[in-house]
């Protein structure tokens, strides 16, 4: 029964009529600006429209609707990402994907957080605009398998203002403020944000707030827009639980074995986007952009539970020159570059276990400058034939500080009983990384409203600074080279008055794959896996008052190299990469201004660990999610989400130390609703 839904769905879709109609592609995260322009790949988007309904708790319940993207919730706002990959884990987990606001990527190049995406404003956001697999030339180092833009409302015409109030499960509540107007050549927007959510756990909860204001300005061949944004995060975090399927458990899952675990972040981003007109057919942006972040939690899924606190602070420039010298020919060039002073420190003040001493473990700074030329050109050359092809070269140096003794002892220099800690430090030292990726993609129009496309692209990510310098064990110095994928995609999309579709299969080998050996727990750099999916997204009016979608995920990661780990797991599946997952939707208006949707969301198997010995079974989901449209100035919502209170992990993961499985409880059925008010 798991699959019916998705089966009819798509019987629906393959019976639609083939009548034409403009595709309308807007396509800022591709070209840097909004543009008509199709793309020799993919790109995904979720606009405002399905965002308001959706009204997301955590980004994943709207990640969830994008083809090859999966990403696992840890506890309050923490996830796990995946696009085109495995849910991946380690600096890995974020070094791997570039997450951007308005095109500013949210952390500086060798400085990811794993959770960074809390940081960006999706909860009143324009759109979220997603590349998979490796970007164009325009984006580098981090847009290794993907990446995601969210894009921020511009000013309106009109002043339009609005509040809104979410209340839900677990003393949930939402407050949300809009404000914009236009004014002569200046425009403004506000936006203001705070949640609060009680969680479902036992000392488990979290206050976030978020605030953005934009300015524009009109000049005579300048169009100015600039913007401050800040977030604030505290959050009390419940850790695993463990043991086989103690997800199933009622009253184990609202249990929290690391009261004491807590993550507390803030940011601040200062930019402005100044595109000057410079002929009818030249255009120059220039991005100046300020970001500060700082960060500290307890590691609770580490022994002994050490506290980590890091902070960035950033000066970027981002030049980019456009020129349309025809209606069929388009080149762009620019330059980035990126300033960071990073640092990071460790303390552990739980007693000694083994090779887990008290006190400071790490105690570094870090000066990282990346540099980057690009070049893309889009050109018709035939008649219904269009190409694109980009360069970039990209130089990322750092230049590391160690501020305690090196080598591998405790902060004092004496040995760590019983005689090895686990914490090295290498001295001081300077690395530079350069990276060259090439892309060329070639799209054939079949119709006005349907296209064929190939994309073969190159991507890459630098080390992060983790990687390189918070070393353990017996290791001294980390030799690691840029990650690399190459990439080839082929695939169709088209749409009708009733019909919109992509599919996309694509092939991908990652090499210099960095991981941590499970015996030494080093960081090496000779990893390889390999990666072979099918994407399928379908949406379908199949009634005046009537629409489906689905969304279907077929995909293979495998180990390539043996990852040494002292037995082989070449050929093997990779950890937490499920065969098959999506999601697929039926929405009705059953009155005029309101409509009501039953959401899927399915979750395939998937294995643990490497060895592939141990997996999670998967599972099912059913939202309901309702919008009422009173009137013109009320809106009601309410949504119910794990209608059938399905027990089930929001992620499941491996306990090495303790040979057994450990879970993130997903939460039971839960409701919200709100009210929002426009004026």
């Amino acid at each position: 029964m798991r699959y019916l839904l998705p089966v009819v769905l798509l019987g629906q879709a393959v019976a639609a009529s083939a009548q034409t109609d403009q595709i309308d592609e807007i396509v800022t995260t591709a070209q840097r600006r909004d543009a008509q322009f199709d793309v020799a790949g993919n790109i995904a988007q979720l606009g405002k429209e399905e965002l308001d309904r959706i009204s997301h708790l955590h980004i994943q319940d709207a990640l969830v609707r994008v083809p090859g993207v999966s990403f696992h919730q840890g506890n309050g706002q923490e996830y796990l990402p995946s696009i085109r990959s495995a849910v991946l884990t380690g600096a890995g987990a974020c070094g791997s994907f570039l997450t951007a606001q308005d095109g500013i990527p949210l952390r500086a190049a060798g400085f990811c957080n794993v959770n960074e995406l809390f940081e960006a404003y999706t909860e009143q956001a324009q759109r979220i605009e997603v590349i998979r697999g490796p970007s164009n030339a325009l984006y580098g180092s981090n847009a290794l398998h993907g990446v995601i833009n969210v894009i921020m409302p511009s000013a309106p015409e009109q002043t339009e203002s609005a509040i809104g109030l979410e209340l839900g499960a677990n003393d949930y509540r939402r407050e949300e403020l809009y404000y914009g107007t236009t004014s002569g050549r200046h425009g403004f927007v506000v936006n203001a944000t705070a949640t609060h959510d009680g969680g479902f756990r036992d000392d488990a909860y979290y206050d976030q707030q978020k605030i953005q204001l934009r300015h524009e300005l009109t000049l005579d061949s300048w169009n100015i827009a600039t913007t401050l944004a800040a977030t604030n995060l505290n959050q009390e975090t419940a850790g695993y639980i463990e043991g086989f399927e103690v997800y199933k458990d009622d009253d184990l899952i609202e249990t929290n074995p690391n009261p004491e675990a807590y993550r507390d972040a803030r940011s601040l981003r200062l930019y402005s986007r100044m595109e000057k007109r410079v002929s009818d057919t030249e255009s120059l942006v220039i991005t100046p952009y300020f970001r500060k972040t700082e960060m500290e939690f307890m590691q609770h899924f580490l022994p002994r539970t050490p506290l980590e606190e890091n902070g960035q602070d950033s000066l970027g420039l981002m030049l980019t020159y456009y020129n349309d010298v025809t209606s069929d020919f388009q080149w762009i060039a620019g330059l980035d570059v990126e300033a960071t002073d990073g640092w990071l420190r460790e303390t552990q003040e739980a007693p000694t276990m083994g090779p887990f001493p008290t006190g400071l473990h790490y105690d570094y700074q870090v000066d990282a400058l990346q540099v980057a030329p690009f070049a893309q050109l889009n050109w018709a050359f035939a008649d219904r034939w269009h190409l694109t092809a980009g360069l970039r070269l990209e130089t990322m140096r750092y230049d590391y500080d160690n501020k305690m003794l090196a080598g591998n002892s405790q902060a004092d220099g004496s040995a760590c009983p019983p005689g090895t800690c686990r914490y090295s430090r290498p001295a001081d030292r300077e690395d530079e990384f350069d990276n060259l990726s090439p892309q060329v993609g070639i799209l054939y129009e079949l119709a006005d409203n349907h296209r064929l496309f190939f994309n073969i692209a190159n991507g890459f990510r630098a080390p992060q600074a983790t990687e390189l310098y918070r070393l353990q064990q017996n290791q001294t110095v980390a030799d690691l080279d840029s990650e690399e994928i190459v990439s080839f995609e082929i695939g169709a999309r088209g749409a009708s008055d009733a019909l919109s579709y992509q599919v996309s299969l694509y092939s991908m080998v990652k090499e210099n794959l960095i991981f941590r050996d499970s015996r030494q727990r080093n960081n090496l750099g000779d990893g390889e896996t390999e990666h072979l999916g099918l994407e399928l997204a379908v949406d379908y009016r199949f009634a005046d008052n009537w629409k489906a979608g689905l969304v279907a995920n077929f995909a293979d990661h495998e180990y390539a190299s043996e990852q040494s780990l002292g037995e082989s797991i070449k050929g093997n599946q990779e950890d937490t990469a499920p065969k098959h997952f999506g999601t697929a939707h039926l929405g009705w208006n059953f009155l005029p201004g309101a409509y009501a949707e039953l959401e899927l969301v399915h979750m395939g198997s998937y294995y643990v660990e490497p060895t592939n010995q141990h997996a999670y079974d998967g599972h099912d989901l059913l939202n309901l999610r309702t919008q009422w449209q009173v009137s013109e100035q009320v809106e009601l919502q309410l949504n119910v989400l794990n209608l059938t209170d399905e027990s089930y992990a929001d992620r499941a993961d491996w306990n090495g130390f303790a040979d057994t499985f450990r879970y993130f409880p997903g939460e039971p059925r839960s409701a919200y609703v709100a009210v929002n008010l426009r004026f």
